[in-house]
C-alpha cells in the first residue's frame, strides 16, 4: 500500500455528530489554510434537525484554484461511530483515517490499505478537564491541533484565527489555545514527520474575500435600497433574513430610530402579502424562502404579476418535492417560479453564481422589480446560500442611482398628461405608476387582480383582456434586453458541442471544461445569469449542432425552458443531470459528456507528489 502524496491539492472530510460544537473547528481548519494562501473550498452536509444525527464538513483544498466538489476523500476525521462503515468506505487506497483511539474498535473495523491515526482524544480531554461540556468542545479543537501537525498548518495562523474569534474573551482564548496545543504535541510525539498530504504557504488567495451567498444577498439588499423584509423561517433561507436585520442595524439605525421594517410573518403566505402591499405604496421589499414558501405565496406572486407591483423573492433552493431534502441543495424550482401562478404569467429570475454576484443581483433585483413593476426572483441555492465561498471582493459605485422607473410625481401630474395606470404610453410595455398620496385629486386608482382597461377600471371585455396580455408580452421582450447577459467561455478552436450551465454549477463546469480540453476535447460555453433569455442564447444553440444542458434537477428543468421559450429542437439539447442533493462535481460532467461524445472519459484527478 502506497499511501496519498499530495501538496495544497487534496480533500479532507470531518464526520461529526450534530450539536457537538464541532463546526467552530472545522471552520478553523479552513480559514487557518487561507490565511497561509491556498484556496479552499468548504461544504457543510447537516441533517434538518438540532442534535444528534449524523453531520459532515468537506473542505478542498485546492492551490489551483478549483473551487467546485471534487468527489472522493483524501483524508477522513472519523469523529461519529454511527457512520463509521459508510465514511471509511471512501477513503481510497492510500488514504488517512484520523479517529478517537481511547476505545479499542471490534476486530475487522480497520481497513489495511489505508493509513490509520488513531489519537485518543476522549481519553486525553478526561484527564485535562472536567466539565463534560468542555472534554466535548476541546475534543474538536485538539483535532485541529492534530492535523495542524499532520499537514502543517501554520499554528500562527490558527492562533490569530482564535485570537480573532474570542477577542476580549481572555479565558476562553487561552483555553481553547491550549487545546490546541495538546493536539498538537500528541501529534508531534506520535506523528512527527507528518502524513503525505501537506499544506505549503502559496500565494493563490490574493484579494478574494471568504463569504456566504445568503448575508451577500443581505448586503446588496442593503445597498440596493431595501427597506422591508417580510419572511417566514425555512432551511436555507432563514439567514438572508438574520443577516440583512444585522447590516440594517449597521447600515440603518440613526439617532431617530430605525429606517428600516422586518418581520416575521406567521407564514410565507402573510410575508409575501407584506411585501406585496410594500410594493404598492413605494417601498423597496423583499422577501427571502426556499421551495415549499414559493408554492404557498404562488396567488400573491400572481396578483403582483397582474396588478404590475414590484416584489422581489430570495429562493435559495433546496431539495424536494414537498418536504424533500431540507438540507440538501437543488436547482429545481425554476419551472415552478417561471411559471408560478395561473393563467399566462412568465417571471424574471436571475441565476448568480457565487457570492459576488449574490450582492450585485440581489441590488438589480430591487430595480428591475421597480423598473419592470412585477415580482423578480434570486435563485440561489443552498451550495451558494449557506457554504463559505472564495469569491472576488464585492464592489459598489456610490455613484449609482436606484432605478425606480416609471413613476409619476406630483409636478408631472400637473402637467395635463393623460394617465392610464395600465396604458402602454411608451411602446415597450410598461406603463406609468403612481405612489399613494402623490398628488390630492390626481393620479389615483384602483389595483386589482382581475382584468381591466388602461385605466384600471374593471373590464371583462375580450379586446381589454388581449390588450393587457400582449403589453406584458411587450414588458417581457423588455426585460430581456435588461436583466444580467448571459456570459460566454473563450471561443473554443473547432468546438465539436457546446454546454450550457448556471448558477452553482460553475465552478465544477470550469475544472470540466480545463480537463476535457487537456484531452484534446473542446466545447463552448455559455453560462447564463437571468430569464428572460436574450437572443443570443438562441444564437448560442444554434451555432452548434449539440448542446449539453447542465443542471442539479432530475427534470432538465433549464433545458425545459430553452425548448419552451425558443422553440428549439429538444434533441439538439442535451440533459446532464445531477441531483442526489450534493454539489454538482466535475468528474460527473466530464463522464456525462464523454459518454456522449465518444470519447475516453478524462476525470480530473489531484496531482500527486510522491
Amino acid at each position: 500500500m502506497t499511501p496519498i502524496a499530495a501538496v495544497n491539492d487534496f480533500v479532507v472530510k470531518f464526520a461529526n455528530v450534530n450539536g457537538s460544537g464541532s463546526a467552530s473547528a472545522n471552520e478553523l481548519f479552513a480559514r487557518a489554510i487561507l490565511r497561509m494562501g491556498v484556496p479552499v473550498s468548504p461544504r457543510n452536509i447537516f441533517p434538518s434537525n438540532i442534535q444528534g444525527l449524523p453531520t459532515w464538513y468537506e473542505v478542498r483544498v485546492s492551490e489551483a484554484g478549483w473551487l467546485g466538489r471534487r468527489g472522493g476523500v483524501d483524508l477522513l476525521v472519523q469523529m461519529n461511530p454511527q457512520t463509521w462503515d459508510a465514511d471509511v468506505a471512501e477513503l481510497p487506497a492510500g488514504g488517512y483515517l484520523l479517529y478517537d483511539s481511547s476505545r479499542p474498535l471490534p476486530p475487522g473495523r480497520l481497513r489495511d490499505d489505508i493509513v490509520v491515526l488513531g489519537v485518543p482524544l476522549t481519553r486525553i480531554c478526561a484527564e485535562h478537564y472536567q466539565d463534560p461540556r468542555q472534554r466535548q468542545l476541546f475534543k474538536n479543537i485538539m483535532y485541529l491541533g492534530v492535523l495542524s501537525v499532520l499537514l502543517g498548518i501554520d499554528r500562527e495562523a490558527i492562533v490569530r484565527l482564535v485570537g480573532e474569534q474570542y477577542r476580549g474573551k481572555e479565558k476562553l482564548l487561552e483555553a481553547n489555545l491550549g487545546a490546541l496545543d495538546l493536539g498538537r504535541a500528541h501529534a508531534l510525539a506520535h506523528f512527527p514527520d507528518g502524513i503525505g498530504l501537506q499544506v505549503r504557504a502559496a500565494d493563490a488567495v490574493g484579494e478574494r474575500i471568504f463569504m456566504e451567498g445568503n448575508a451577500a444577498v443581505a448586503l446588496g439588499m442593503v445597498y440596493g435600497g431595501a427597506t422591508v423584509c417580510a419572511w417566514y423561517p425555512i432551511t436555507p433561507s432563514s439567514s438572508v433574513a438574520e443577516a440583512f436585520q444585522k447590516y440594517c442595524q449597521k447600515f440603518r439605525a440613526g439617532e431617530d430610530g430605525n429606517r428600516h421594517a422586518i418581520i416575521q410573518a406567521e407564514d410565507e403566505i402573510a410575508s409575501i402579502g407584506m411585501v406585496v402591499g410594500a410594493g404598492w405604496n413605494g417601498a423597496r421589499a423583499f422577501t427571502a424562502t426556499s421551495g415549499p414558501g414559493v408554492s404557498l405565496m404562488t396567488e400573491f406572486i400572481g396578483l403582483a404579476y397582474m396588478a404590475e407591483i414590484p416584489a422581489t423573492i430570495v429562493n435559495v433552493q433546496r431539495g424536494g418535492p414537498s418536504t424533500g431534502m431540507p438540507t440538501r441543495t437543488q436547482q429545481a424550482d425554476l419551472l415552478s417560479c417561471a411559471y408560478a401562478s395561473h393563467g399566462d404569467t412568465r417571471h424574471v429570475m436571475l441565476f448568480p453564481e457565487d457570492p459576488t454576484e449574490c450582492f450585485a443581483f440581489a441590488a438589480d433585483a430591487l430595480d428591475l422589480a421597480d423598473r419592470l413593476q412585477t415580482p423578480v426572483f434570486l435563485m440561489t441555492d443552498l451550495d451558494i446560500g449557506m457554504n463559505q465561498r472564495l469569491c472576488a471582493p464585492l464592489a459598489w459605485d456610490d455613484a449609482r442611482r436606484y432605478d425606480r422607473g416609471k413613476v409619476l410625481s406630483a409636478e408631472q401630474l400637473e402637467d395635463g398628461r393623460e394617465f392610464g395606470r395600465y396604458l402602454d404610453a411608451d411602446g415597450d410595455g410598461i406603463p406609468w405608476r403612481t405612489w399613494p398620496g402623490t398628488h390630492p385629486t390626481r393620479g389615483a386608482f384602483f389595483t386589482r387582480g382581475t382584468t381591466k382597461d388602461p385605466w384600471a377600471r374593471y373590464s371583462e371585455r375580450g379586446p381589454d383582456y388581449v390588450y393587457n396580455i400582449e403589453r406584458l408580452r411587450r414588458k417581457w421582450r423588455t426585460a430581456a434586453g435588461l436583466v444580467p447577459a448571459p456570459v460566454p467561455a473563450a471561443a473554443a478552436q473547432g468546438a465539436r458541442a457546446g454546454v450550457i450551465h448556471y448558477g452553482s454549477t460553475s465552478p465544477a463546469m470550469a475544472e470540466a471544461l480545463a480537463a476535457l480540453a487537456a484531452a484534446g476535447l473542446h466545447l463552448d460555453a455559455l453560462r447564463l445569469r437571468a430569464f428572460p433569455f436574450p437572443q443570443s442564447v438562441l444564437e448560442f444553440i444554434e451555432g452548434h449542432e449539440r448542446v449539453f444542458v447542465v443542471e442539479q434537477n432530475a427534470d432538465g428543468q433549464m433545458r425545459m425552458l430553452l425548448v419552451n421559450e425558443f422553440g428549439v429542437d429538444p434533441a439538439r439539447l442535451v440533459p446532464v443531470l445531477h441531483y442526489d442533493g450534493t454539489p454538482i462535481t466535475a468528474r460527473f460532467i466530464v463522464d456525462a459528456i464523454t459518454a456522449v461524445l465518444g470519447a475516453s472519459p478524462v476525470r480530473p484527478q489531484p496531482e500527486r507528489v510522491t
